[in-house]
């Protein structure tokens, strides 16, 4: 798979290991941003950073900020991206599996290097179960948009 990665100034000390990570599994990385700890503002990150899934330049999206909420909020307001919020990896195979996530956000601050492997693997492990109720649940998300 290819990989939109991201990160605001507050995630791209978590961004390397992400991209690691990703590699590791195989897959190849889409580096949307940001490249030092300077100030960028979050918003625009994530929607470089999802523009790829959109257009499908990219299967899936990583963004990475200080604690993962402002990636989230921004990256479930752009129609057609599902952003799960991932501290552990549980959650990020949930997001796929239940919800049909095409990005998670994750907390640089919050987030301990050595479990972003654990994450990255299970977020681009998952797929989504594909039965009636969770088609339905689906649909009414994307009902919201």
């Amino acid at each position: 798979m290819k990989i939109a990665l991201g990160a605001d100034h507050a995630g791209f000390p978590l961004k390397g290991t992400v991209r690691a990570a990703v590699e590791a599994l195989g897959h190849e990385v889409l580096d949307c941003g940001t490249d030092s700890t300077d100030p960028v503002d979050f918003p625009d990150i994530t929607q470089a950073t999802c523009a790829p899934v959109l257009d499908g330049r990219a299967d899936r999206a990583i963004l990475v900020c200080g604690t993962g909420q402002g990636a989230v909020m921004a990256a479930n307001k752009l129609p057609g991206i599902r952003c799960g919020l991932t501290h552990e990896p549980y959650s990020a195979h949930q997001a796929v599996e239940h919800d049909d996530a095409n990005a998670i956000a994750v907390g640089a601050w919050l987030v301990p290097h050595a479990l972003v492997p654990d994450i990255v693997r299970e977020f681009l492990d998952a797929r989504f179960d594909d039965d009636e109720d969770t088609r339905r649940r689906v649909a009414k998300l994307n009902a919201l948009d």
